[in-house]
């Protein structure tokens, strides 16, 4: 089991590295709903050999929530690079965490042009078809994406109104750029894609 243990928010911050994407579970040993949080991560990550996510019992380590204003466990940080981007509160199932895990080791292609590759984050639910529709045509062109579930994630769906106006998903973020549904052609064209003629 890739969960390694914390004692303190000066040890999470030595460990976490500066590139890439990093996850911290804080959870309350003893509590049915952090006991959950911390078996489904553990048997997520016992397919995927190459991730580790600390963890800090809340019940010894006290100084890791009130930086990002947490006041419940299980709650599971995700960094990018040093940078806090969100929580994911809760305790979830296997296949969710695996996905969560496996999206953020999606590595893209690397470009011969030398150009940085795009910024892009997909948000979406689980039971949307188009939203499956997108990430396969992403993963099948090699783009690197972040994929946001707006059904389990209050704040990120807010964010994605205040941005787009729009609640139906899904969305994708391109570098700041909102596109609506699957908009293959519009999609294509800010990631480059080559259409096929």
């Amino acid at each position: 089991m890739n969960i390694r243990n914390i004692q303190s928010h000066q040890e999470m911050l030595s460990l976490i590295p500066a590139s890439g994407r990093s996850y911290v579970l804080l959870y309350k040993k003893g509590a049915e709903a952090s006991e959950c949080s911390y078996k489904s991560i553990g048997e997520a990550l016992n397919d995927l050999k190459d991730l580790q996510v600390l963890a800090a019992d809340v019940n010894n380590v006290r100084d890791i929530h009130p930086v990002y204003e947490l006041t419940s466990a299980p709650s599971l940080l995700v960094f990018e690079g040093t940078k806090y981007v969100k929580t994911v509160k809760g305790c979830n199932d296997k296949g969710f965490y695996k996905s969560l895990f496996k999206n953020a080791m999606f590595s893209a292609t690397v470009r011969t042009d030398g150009k940085p590759p795009k910024r892009v984050t997909v948000y979406s639910t689980p039971t949307c078809s188009w939203c499956t529709t997108l990430k396969t045509h992403l993963k099948k062109h090699g783009v690197r994406y972040q994929e946001i579930d707006v059904s389990r994630d209050e704040a990120a769906a807010k964010a994605m109104v205040a941005k787009s106006g729009q609640q139906g998903v899904p969305q994708t973020d391109i570098n700041g750029h909102m596109i609506i549904g699957f908009d293959k052609n519009k999609i294509n064209s800010l990631l480059e894609i080559k259409q096929n003629v």
